[in-house]
């Protein structure tokens, strides 16, 4: 065991003396950092990097990689599979046929139409009929800007109830997204009003009636901005007379009082 001893000692020994001085202190704090990064290469940690390394990896701006058509299409159809699908990408579009054949036109129902709602929520029927009043006869689109920008509660919810009923009525219904007009708006009181105790001073209560109601609109196919536009410039157009054109010969009758005072 002495001589097995013996042995290990010279050949540290020898070892040592093989490795190559360093020309820089041993207490200098390159040689100390030199030594970290070793332990945590031989340890199999991950090492530190240098201030100007790490400023350089975190100021420079990150160009964010443009996905192909074909990783798009399929991100869809595996989101698809697992129905995470968006409700604008949910909806089931109008096919054909289900052999590619082309279905007659005396087949094919048109619609000219969309009706939808929105479900029964607490709200009265009076405050809810002022913002049916505000999108009837407005195009889809304005209406839908006039709910983003209202400070009504119930403004967001009757926004996703136009943007859906736009969407049905363009993918199902082929109607044209161009000329969609809220033709009609209408309140209907729910089916259940809630009853609350109502207390009050000296002994006395009373009932509170928290109602429901709901928003139904019409979408129809109407005319275009541009083209009501064009319709009333023709219209006042149609109005001016001009003394250039019709000229009469003929001299005034029954003129009024120029001077009446």
């Amino acid at each position: 065991m002495q001589s097995v001893g013996a042995s290990l000692r010279s050949a540290s020994r020898t070892a040592r003396l093989a490795v190559p001085a360093h020309n820089v202190a041993s207490s200098s704090r390159v040689f100390q950092f030199q030594g970290v990064q070793r332990r945590h290469v031989s340890l199999r940690m991950p090492n530190f990097k240098g201030p100007v390394s790490w400023l350089r990896e975190s100021l420079t701006p990150n160009v964010r990689q443009q996905n192909t058509k074909e990783e798009i299409e399929a991100a869809r159809k595996q989101a698809a599979e697992k129905g995470q699908l968006s409700v604008f990408e949910s909806v089931p579009s109008v096919e054909e046929g289900e052999a590619g054949e082309k279905v007659p036109a005396w087949k094919k129902k048109t619609y000219t139409e969309h009706k939808y709602s929105t479900a029964n929520f607490k709200i009265s029927h009076r405050k809810l009929n002022m913002l049916g009043r505000q999108i009837a006869g407005k195009p889809i689109d304005s209406a839908i800007l006039q709910m983003m920008f209202s400070e009504k509660r119930a403004s967001k919810r009757i926004k996703s109830m136009l943007v859906v009923a736009k969407s049905h009525a363009v993918k199902l219904k082929d109607l044209d997204e161009q000329k969609l007009v809220v033709a009609e708006s209408w309140v209907t009181k729910g089916p259940h009003v809630f009853k609350r105790y109502d207390i009050k001073g000296r002994g006395r209560a009373g009932i509170k009636h928290h109602p429901h109601s709901r928003l139904h609109v019409l979408l129809k196919e109407g005319k275009t901005l541009a083209e009501k536009r064009a319709e009333d410039r023709e219209r006042k157009l149609k109005r001016i007379v001009s003394a250039g054109l019709v000229r009469e010969d003929v001299p005034l009758r029954n003129p009024g009082p120029a001077w009446a005072w």
